[in-house]
């Protein structure tokens, strides 16, 4: 998934020009929060799904997918209803002024229509892991992901559909995915074959959705509320180039960290079973692992990017302008990734251990109490250059907070052992 979206930026860069990629970075917030509010409905409810299904309790499972499927359907029409209205007030809100207005209304108006298709498609995907079903799950992502990049070929370099057909290929790639998903769930391979009782909202089901799934929503959309943040000041202080060297960053951060991501999901359910377990040497030798696994990971991308920047940024574009920005403000941006591991996983250990609280909090505190408050007050001082330092600073206050607690739970946890 990661690679698709790095391909696919390199793709527009390539063939349309750098305020492509700018324009595209644009609209991002909105795809990635519709995306991350389908992911909460997911996680949400599949929580409640793998219980019931694991208690041989199908009606409630069948009951929370109906719910999920209904939820899904009223929040993403609802945004696109609303997007399409605001649109004149929107897109220059989140960054597109200037030369980038009408690409980004281009890409944003035609991705917009498939919202609910996007919505429902990072619902669903968690929904068959749920049923313990993650091959489909996985077919379920690679499907668009091949389909956009050959779309992505046909549009833009045959038929020369400039940013319409970069947002057409997005969009129907999303369609592809929700077919497949239609499929698993009306095949054999399915437990959850829904009737239309089933779509009703229940109040307790959707308290428990909200309630599981408010911790995934928030760190999903404090992540667009930065993009969207830092396009503004950027554009304001640097103009479009500058935009396009940060549309370039985030994707490289996206890619870049997926790795490290995926021990950090790999850890949460060995945490959380031996925590309710009470096997709390296990506990520490499966924070150990991860962290040691976590900050080699960090160690060997933040290496790779720092010797090969130059190389890596003329892969996305050949614009001298953003050619010549782009190395040193993504090395200043990944400058504390070496440590990004203690965070992420000190923060999802507490997410494990079920203190919804404390992990909410400490995984606020790596863009949203510390970054975006820094981008506000570095910029008037360093100009752009804030920025770009606003990402290592933030970064690196979270760690030694989310450390702190961390070594305190593993010292409490130690005390209750020995007792």
């Amino acid at each position: 998934m990661s690679l698709n979206i790095l391909i696919d930026t390199v793709f527009v860069g390539q063939w349309i020009g750098a305020n492509a990629i700018a324009a595209i970075n644009v609209v991002l917030p909105v795809s990635f929060f519709i995306g991350a509010l389908g992911m909460a409905i997911g996680i949400g409810g599949s929580s409640v799904i793998s219980r019931a299904l694991g208690n041989k309790n199908l009606d409630k499972a069948l009951l929370t997918f109906g719910n999920q499927l209904t939820l899904t359907l009223i929040f993403t029409v609802s945004f696109v209803i609303l997007g399409l209205y605001f649109i004149e007030t929107l897109i220059p809100l989140f960054g597109g002024k200037g030369a980038l207005y009408e690409p980004a209304k281009i890409y944003y108006t035609i991705v917009l229509y498939g919202v609910p298709v996007l919505g429902f498609c990072m619902m669903g995907n968690n929904v068959v892991r749920a049923e313990g079903k993650p091959r489909y799950a996985m077919y379920a992502m690679m499907l668009p992901s091949i389909s956009n990049l050959s779309l992505d070929i046909l549009f833009i370099y045959i038929f020369n559909w400039g940013m319409a057909g970069a947002a057409w290929a997005t969009t129907i790639s999303y369609g592809v995915c929700a077919l497949y998903l239609v499929y698993f769930f009306r095949s054999k391979n399915s437990e959850l074959q829904i009737s239309f009782k089933h779509f009703i909202l229940d109040l307790g089901i959707v308290r428990q959705i909200g309630a599981l799934g408010s911790v995934t929503l928030a760190r999903q959309a404090v992540v667009s509320v930065v993009v969207l943040l830092v396009n503004t000041i950027l554009y304001d202080f640097g103009g479009e180039t500058t935009v396009a060297v940060y549309a370039i960053i985030s994707r490289t951060l996206m890619f870049a960290l997926f790795p490290v991501l995926g021990i950090t999901q790999g850890f949460l359910p060995i945490a959380g079973y031996n925590y309710g377990a009470q096997d709390y040497q296990r506990v520490r030798e499966v924070i150990k692992t991860a962290l040691l696994y976590a900050t080699t990971m960090a160690c060997i991308i933040s290496m790779l990017i720092f010797i090969f920047t130059e190389s890596f940024v003329s892969i996305f574009t050949d614009d001298a302008a953003v050619l010549n920005q782009t190395p040193n403000a993504l090395r200043w941006v990944f400058a504390a990734t070496p440590i990004i591991g203690i965070q992420l996983i000190g923060a999802a250990y507490f997410q494990a251990i079920g203190k919804a609280l404390p992990a909410l909090l400490l995984t606020l505190t790596r863009q949203g109490f510390f970054l975006i408050p820094l981008i506000f007050i570095l910029p008037p001082y360093f100009g752009v250059f804030g920025v770009w330092i606003a990402f290592p600073i933030g970064e690196f206050i979270a760690t030694l907070i989310t450390g702190f607690y961390l070594l305190k739970e593993i010292k409490t946890q130690l005390d209750t052992s020995s007792h």
